[in-house]
């Protein structure tokens, strides 16, 4: 993996140290055991044969669950606990969308397919829909795969219409135009410290004593009850950023249950980073996805006219930054809509033209593209509120965290030196956790020991920001018998039936035949984009994959 040019070898030596040390200060003890109990287990029994006998009665589809559903696509719930230590308390319905495998050969339309089941999809978040997911069926890449199986799509508890968590009025959500400093003065940290601590109180008054049943172990209890209501014996799973975490823990706590798993751009389950030192490792790989998104504006400079150089390029960012710190463009984008649009081309480098050619067309006087791209839009307040309240509830419950805001001023200020681009305002993302008012729980040590589960694919991109490589080496470390295929030097969040046609083939040999390499395989990178347009297919594979969070 090429080290970002910015890092200087002191500044490596940094974030590593940063990465090994611990939080510091004096997390909140855990008060609820991470280890699932015997309570949750015999609840998730009693839930998982009410499943089983209940089925899901699948109809149309609401308007509120998928807007214009095509006749194909079809939707339902599932019943499950709120507390799993309760199985006859408070019920909550999932919403579940699925579209019936095709058993259509697209190689061959005489040919008829064996269905092998059903394929149930996470996009990860924590807060994201997989409503949309079987959609990706009318898709070239994913013909095959929608011939052998169901696929099938929910909303996690929290998302959507599933038992919905909120924290706020969705009418303030979106607060633009913000700012958005790399290196934030002190008036201002007490300004977000203040912000986080109402954010905190604001999710345990408008969810009341649910909050504490939002957590990864709950998820994955969820999609045990999923499976045995699609009438499948053992699960066969695909799960995207945050989704591999709560995979893996379905793979240890229900190993028996397991036909197949696909864990896409893997994150690092190791409990001393969950998550508060994982968002800082975030934080890190954003900073050399931001310098590769730089590099490839420099060499287009004939097309966007914003420096020949990493170097300039970032001139023009910052002088875009303090023009709409002095007058927000439309008067809606300013600082802090600028960051999060271009943080959005560190997730997909699908998304480098628009943002290129919005900042390189403000910079020239027109700032109508880059309004169009990073201005809030009211019509999504309800959806993203959603989101960011499922994001934060599950990730506070989830594991301790430094409580003192001393601890996330120190690493976050010494990170920002060498990683500016992201580090403040993936912090002030998470700070609401250090005033959680929920009991935190402990992770859970995810192993699993030769034969313990079928084999499990990993798939990852070397330079994932969101997801950093490292936590895909981890995961393939602590499930025994998986094997990990890297596509090489990219940085896409998501390979999994993309472009790459060396990644789908593995993807495809193990989804559809249960064959594996016999070792760790690698795949040279997708094409970059070129600097004039999307690559085609890809806007529409990535909102049915990615859901409508894009955190983890």
């Amino acid at each position: 993996m090429r080290a970002a040019a910015l890092y200087s070898a002191a500044g490596s030596l940094l974030l590593t140290t940063l990465a090994a040390t611990p939080a510091g200060g004096t997390p909140t003890r855990p008060e609820a055991p991470g280890v699932p109990g015997t309570a949750e287990l015999r609840g998730t029994a009693v839930a998982v044969a009410r499943a089983r006998a209940a089925g899901i009665d699948f109809g149309a589809c609401a308007a509120a669950d998928v807007p214009q559903a095509p006749d194909e696509l079809r939707c339902g719930t599932v019943t499950v606990p709120l507390d799993y230590a309760h199985p006859n308390g408070k019920q909550i319905e999932l919403t579940v969308s699925r579209t019936r495998a095709t058993q259509k050969d697209p190689r061959n339309s005489k040919r008829k397919v064996p269905r092998q089941g059903a394929l149930v999809y996470n996009p990860g978040g924590p807060g994201a829909s997989g409503m949309y997911f079987p959609l990706v069926g009318a898709l070239p890449d994913w013909q095959r795969i929608a011939a052998a199986y169901d696929l099938v799509g929910y909303a996690p508890r929290g998302v959507g219409r599933s038992a919905p968590l909120s924290c706020e009025d969705p009418k303030g959500f979106f607060k633009g135009p913000s700012a958005a400093p790399t290196h934030p003065s002190e008036a201002y940290k007490r300004q977000r410290v203040a912000r986080a601590k109402e954010y905190a109180r604001g999710c345990a008054q408008r969810s009341g004593g649910r909050l504490r049943y939002y957590t990864s172990l709950d998820n994955a209890r969820d999609l045990d009850v999923l499976r045995a209501a699609l009438g499948e014996n053992r699960l066969t799973f695909m799960g995207a950023s945050y989704g591999t975490y709560f995979g893996a823990l379905y793979a240890a706590m229900f190993p028996s249950h397991l036909r197949r798993m696909v864990l896409d751009s893997a994150v690092n389950p190791d409990p001393a980073k969950v998550w508060y030192a994982d968002n800082l490792d975030q934080s890190a790989a954003f900073e050399e996805r931001w310098a590769d998104f730089r590099d490839w504006i420099a060499r287009h400079d004939d097309v966007y006219r914003l420096g020949a150089t990493p170097g300039r390029v970032q001139r023009a960012y910052d002088t875009a930054r303090e023009r709409l710190a002095r007058k927000a463009a439309g008067g809606k984008v300013g600082p802090g809509q600028l960051q999060n649009a271009f943080l959005t081309a560190g997730y997909y480098d699908d998304f480098w033209p628009s943002r290129a050619g919005a900042l390189s067309a403000y910079l020239h006087g027109d700032p109508a593209p880059l309004v169009r791209v990073a201005a809030p839009h009211p019509g999504t307040a309800t959806e993203a509120e959603n989101g960011r309240a499922v994001y934060t509830a599950v990730e506070c419950n989830d594991a301790p965290w430094p409580t003192d805001f001393a601890v996330w001023d120190r690493d976050n200020t010494r990170l920002a030196r060498v990683a500016p681009f992201e580090t403040w305002d993936n912090a002030w993302m998470n700070l609401p956790c250090a005033y959680w008012p929920a009991p935190r729980r402990q992770p859970l040590d995810v192993r699993t020991g030769p034969g313990e589960l079928p084999p499990v694919l990993i798939l990852a991109a070397e330079r994932d920001a969101a997801a950093p490589y490292a936590g895909a080496v981890e995961m393939n470390r602590r499930l025994a018998g998986s094997v990990l295929v890297t596509e090489r030097d990219a940085g896409t969040h998501g390979i999994g039936g993309g472009p790459n046609k060396c990644v789908d083939a593995y993807f495809d040999a193990y989804l559809l035949e249960g064959r594996l390499p016999a070792r760790h395989a690698s795949c040279a990178p997708r094409p970059e984009p070129k600097p004039d347009a999307p690559r085609a297919g890809e806007e529409s594979r990535r909102d049915a994959l990615r859901g409508k969070a894009e955190r983890r």
